[in-house]
């Protein structure tokens, strides 16, 4: 029998997290690591599933005052573990004793050695949705999703992203809210682009096609 598909399922010697294709991460496992809840699809070997709490009590506090939403399980054990989310692109990015911020409804997976903490963008109000995210530091690789094929943009200059779109960015940038809310919208003459993230500093920011879960929800 020949296919295509059969030239995927060639057993890998990878260890650790790399992309089995641009839709679905795959980790060789021998030991830990943490990923969204419900993000497994598949797995071999014997591998354990657990509920990861907050890991200390000021995430307990942050995310039960915020409402942050960021499930996780731990992952352990040995063998390959197959994750995905709503069939979104997949991205790692290695961290280098570096920080790195991330909206938590992109966050797939991390690598168990990386610190991690929930933080607010200045000036984020629940009108502007919010915007608390998850903020990795130390060394260790991050695995991402898009919904669609993302665009990084080096921030050298003021850049302003839509606050849905936004999927990560350097923790080293300066962050607040940009918004372009007028009268009119109150009575449907508004652009539908109310709120922003500004960005400023040196750095990076990662832009996904689409704004999102609450986009798909709209059009339901």
């Amino acid at each position: 029998m020949r296919s295509q598909l059969f030239e995927k399922a060639q057993e890998s010697a990878y260890r650790g997290m790399h992309l089995q294709n641009r839709k679905m991460l795959k980790v060789g496992l021998e030991g830990e690591f943490l990923a969204r809840q419900g993000s497994m699809v598949a797995y071999q070997g014997d591998v354990d599933f657990s509920y990861q709490g907050s890991g200390s009590v000021g995430r307990f506090f942050k995310k039960a005052l915020t409402g942050e939403g960021l499930p996780l399980m731990r992952v352990s054990g040995r063998g390959d573990v197959f994750l995905a989310h709503e069939a979104w692109d997949v991205h790692l990015i290695d961290l280098e004793n570096e920080s790195l911020t991330v909206n938590g409804a992109n966050v797939l997976a991390f690598e168990s050695g990386l610190d991690w903490d929930i933080g607010q963008v200045k000036g984020a109000g629940m009108v502007a949705g919010g915007l608390f995210n998850t903020v990795f530091t130390g060394s260790g690789r991050v695995a991402v999703v898009c919904h669609g094929s993302p665009v990084l943009l080096n921030v050298d200059q003021p850049t302003f992203v839509d606050t849905q779109a936004v999927v990560a960015w350097s923790s080293t940038l300066s962050t607040s809210v940009r918004s372009t809310f007028k009268a009119g919208a109150i009575i449907g003459r508004g652009s539908g682009e109310a709120f922003q993230l500004a960005l400023g500093g040196q750095g990076f920011v990662l832009v996904q096609a689409s704004e999102g879960v609450q986009a798909a929800q709209q059009q339901s």
